[in-house]
């Protein structure tokens, strides 16, 4: 089984579980959808600590060899937590879960977009 953590500070707020090669999938799909386009929100603050520069990055892998790829049954805990609030997600349903094994990337390419955010 893999298991996944997320830690606010010294207290968890989020674990994932999914079963290990579980079932394989087609190595060529996996790689095909990997080198699709990718978004990466980065959010810059302002001094007084709301959102100042929101940035969407959109990049794409290049050169990616994929040595494994699995399926398999997921399961997602979220715990209340008052400064880490992703227990409030509306996450309805896992529809897979999917695992691989580290690819490896020769190089990525990106494009960003620059927004401004709050009354700036």
């Amino acid at each position: 089984m893999l298991v996944g953590t997320l830690d606010y500070g010294d207290v968890r707020v989020a674990t994932s579980t999914m079963g290990y090669k579980h079932k394989t999938l087609d190595r060529e799909g996996v790689r095909t959808r990997a080198c699709g386009a990718e978004f990466l929100l980065k959010i810059i603050p302002h001094v007084d600590g709301t959102p100042r520069i929101c940035e969407l990055v959109e990049y794409y892998l290049e050169d990616i060899t994929v040595k494994g790829a699995w399926t398999g049954p997921g399961a997602l805990s979220l715990m209340p937590h008052a400064l880490a609030p992703v227990a409030e997600l509306p996450i309805l349903d896992i529809v897979s879960a999917a695992g691989t094994s580290l690819p490896t990337s020769r190089s990525v390419s990106a494009r960003s977009s620059m927004i401004t955010c709050g009354s700036g």
